[in-house]
């Protein structure tokens, strides 16, 4: 939870992203999340998709004109401390998006380039990666793919060792993010392995994997986190690691629940709801 310096002042985020039908991902994880963390959370949603705990069987676009309408709307009325985005869907959608985030002065960008959901189905059309690399990743203060993502990204092979994932992220970086946090949930290992690269030094942030199904909309919770934290006032660095625990300990408190017949949510409200925070 973060600290109100002015009860009256919230601080306020912006998601721009997809919404999810079932809850756990998308939009309404971003929310769930700045409001646990003691953010006011504002929206842009980019796609409409019909999906639950199993898979997504339908995705719609609402159009750029709506999409930039409400990224504008958003702006002209409230102070965003911090911008996040996820789900993109399409080129016309990552241009329309990037040309209204292009002029933000002092307002920190995280960019979550979401491509697969945790079933598997595409969120992001093969013929817009290449202008989310272009055209969001220069855009971000943090971006924040996972193995997978960075290996098309970068156009290579997903990285196999933590040697392999710490010249990625270095290469991530070269292409125009002022910091990176690759995620390390799709490896292999005791522990999930993320690294956090500014330009200045690799540094590791790794929590004990979580044997659990209930993992859908985790790289959203954690781009949001980092996005409430930034809001907030704090430092990238601190941001990050703070975030990356947030997500840890809702991934733990999800453990016991029975949501869907797939793979569940994480538990975004642990820490309102008064359980007590794992170890």
């Amino acid at each position: 939870m973060i600290t109100r310096p002015d009860p009256a002042r919230p601080p306020v985020a912006l998601t721009i992203a997809g919404s999810d039908s079932s809850g756990g991902a998308g939009i309404q994880a971003d929310l769930k999340t700045f409001t646990a963390l003691g953010v006011y959370g504002a929206s842009a949603v980019t796609a409409l998709t019909a999906q639950n705990t199993e898979g997504v069987s339908g995705v719609w676009s609402p159009g750029v004109d709506v999409v930039r309408a409400q990224i504008r709307a958003v702006f002209d009325d409230l102070t965003i401390g911090a911008v996040k985005t996820g789900m993109l869907g399409d080129v016309a959608t990552v241009t329309a998006v990037a040309d209204e985030l292009i002029g933000l002065d002092g307002v920190p960008v995280v960019v979550d380039p979401v491509m697969v959901a945790t079933s598997g189905d595409r969120l992001l059309a093969p013929d817009a990666i290449d202008s989310v690399r272009v055209r969001m990743v220069p855009l971000a203060d943090v971006l924040t793919p996972n193995l997978p993502e960075a290996a098309v990204l970068l156009e290579c092979g997903e990285a196999r060792d933590e040697a392999e994932a710490r010249r990625q992220v270095r290469a991530l970086h070269a292409l125009g993010a002022r910091a990176v946090l690759l995620k390390g949930g799709h490896g292999a290992g005791a522990a999930s392995v993320d690294l956090f690269f500014d330009g200045r030094e690799v540094v590791t942030l790794a929590h004990p994997r979580i044997d659990t199904l209930n993992t859908h909309g985790t790289g959203c919770t954690l781009s949001a986190a980092i996005a409430a934290f930034l809001a907030a006032g704090l430092p990238v660095r601190e941001a990050v690691t703070r975030a990356k625990s947030f997500v840890w300990q809702a991934i733990a408190a999800a453990r016991g629940q029975r949501l869907g017949k797939g793979h569940g949510p994480v538990d975004h409200l642990f820490a309102i709801k008064g359980n007590p925070r794992p170890a």
